[in-house]
């Protein structure tokens, strides 16, 4: 049995050992303490040093797995058992420890310089070989019959994400989440009838906001602290910035409405929900230039918000998830808002958007009824009142 001097003392002699490159002696010290009981913490990642000095790779995996079996989330175990992997060969392997080490790296505060210098080289390697692993896959597509336009959207996002060239985004609504609902960042406009008769009225819609824009050249921000809500943290609140001009919200919202007749008639087409006190919801939204909408997610995903591109200057885009797309003027874009998402406008004008929302077109009559009471009794519910006197 060792004494926790003795331990420290031979851990020492291990130290120096490597240092002269002297595996062996290395090894048999740090071994003596792992064997030693008594409380003491047998030294794993030592030992695993020590072993690929010798080139005892069935040694080194041994301790890797001693050690990060106690901690899973060990910096450099992960990193020498990605290492290990990476020299027998098998890099999907080697790439799932470094993955996992890069996360717990880009988490840790202050990592020392050699740490700092490891996770760039390992974020290397990973951008290195997701194109080998792209790569492959392709090939193994094209020798089965599926490159270029015999390869699906869908099948193609899927590569995609699994060669990490994509992140993987998921609904995320803040508010309310209905199971179920399949994850699509953009629906297409071509799969909705309604598209046409709204995208029709595009000239009419414009002039009246061009109306509305001739008597003030600013909206209200678009977003605004409530006073029975805690407020809200980020730079564009009361930021004129990110400007809204409502036409609808639950009801008319007057005088707006009455200014942009046309623009009320239009989205008639469009399967709005009605429900007491939240939708309709139909506004003009505008971005200036040089502002950016930061990444976020919208309240519920029973709904999909579209967009009918008004004013959209160069230099304008809009991410959904891991999809980036630009404006259109008289093009609707629909995207699932519960799904993160920001824009930016890095023209020199400002950029509006017609912006309504409708239900989404998996969610039956049935059940659009009964989530309209549903939200309807949501919105009424206050409970009793709160006994703070004491």
């Amino acid at each position: 049995m060792l004494t926790p001097a003795q331990a420290d003392q031979l851990v020492r002699d291990g130290v120096a050992a490597m240092q002269r490159g002297d595996g062996t002696s290395a090894r048999r010290a740090f071994e003596q303490v792992a064997s030693a009981g008594n409380g003491i913490a047998p030294p794993w990642l030592l030992i695993a040093q020590a072993c690929r000095l010798q080139r005892d790779e069935d040694a080194e995996l041994a301790a890797l797995d001693r050690l990060l079996a106690d901690q899973p989330r060990h910096l450099r175990g992960l990193i020498m058992k990605g290492d290990l992997f990476g020299r027998r060969g098998d890099l999907r392997a080697a790439h799932s420890f470094y993955r996992v080490a890069l996360g717990v790296a880009q988490n840790t505060p202050n990592l020392p310089p050699s740490l700092a210098a490891e996770a760039q080289r390992i974020a290397a390697e990973l951008q290195r070989g997701q194109g080998d692993y792209r790569a492959h896959l392709d090939q193994a597509l094209a020798a089965a019959g599926f490159a270029g336009a015999a390869l699906k959207p869908r099948v193609r996002d899927a590569v995609e994400i699994a060669s990490g060239e994509k992140q993987l985004y998921l609904q995320q609504p803040t508010s309310f989440y209905f199971p179920g609902l399949p994850q699509i960042q953009f629906y297409e406009r071509e799969a909705f009838d309604w598209v046409p008769a709204v995208e029709a009225q595009t000239s009419a819609i414009r002039a009246e906001l061009d109306a509305v824009l001739a008597e003030t050249h600013d909206f209200p921000p678009y977003a605004e602290d409530e006073p029975n809500r805690p407020n809200k943290s980020h730079s564009l609140v009361d930021n004129r910035d990110w400007g809204a001009f409502h036409l609808l919200k639950g009801a008319p919202v007057e005088p707006n409405a009455s200014k942009c007749p046309k623009t009320i008639a239009a989205l008639k087409a469009a399967p709005q929900p009605v429900i007491r006190g939240r939708s309709p919801m139909a506004l003009f939204s505008l971005l200036k230039p040089g502002a950016h909408i930061f990444a976020h997610n919208g309240l519920l995903n029973t709904r999909l918000i579209c967009h009918l591109p008004l004013i959209v200057p160069d230099g304008c885009r809009f991410r959904v998830g891991n999809e980036v797309r630009q404006w259109e003027e008289g093009k609707l874009l629909i995207f699932d808002d519960s799904i993160e998402h920001e824009a930016w406008n890095d023209g020199t004008s400002r950029r509006v958007v017609l912006l309504f929302e409708i239900w989404r077109p998996e969610i039956d009559e049935e059940e659009r009824a009964a989530l309209t009471a549903l939200f309807e009794a949501i919105d009424e519910f206050r409970g009793a009142p709160l006994d703070v006197s004491s």
